[in-house]
């Protein structure tokens, strides 16, 4: 399955109301369990992890590829005021 780009699984196990799950992000794999009875609530799970990866992802790229744009932007501006 696929959220948001990111290709995910999730397999029942052995274990009653236990789920596997595994995505790939990057160079990173990323494993785990969660209890539920439902395919569908351990899927839920799975998604969130991911938005949350992508989230710090995302904020840790704008922050920074941005720091050095607004550091020479706060000089430029800094000695056009004086």
């Amino acid at each position: 399955m696929i959220h948001r780009g990111v290709q995910y699984t999730v397999v029942a196990t052995a274990e009653p109301d236990i789920w596997e799950w595994r995505y790939e992000f990057g160079d990173q794999v990323k494993t785990g369990r969660t209890q539920t009875r439902l395919a569908a609530l351990a899927a839920r799970r799975v998604k969130s992890k991911i938005d949350a990866a992508l989230r710090a992802t995302q904020t840790g790229s704008v922050t920074a590829a941005n720091v050095a744009d607004r550091l020479e932007m706060a000089k430029a501006t800094s000695h056009s005021l004086t």
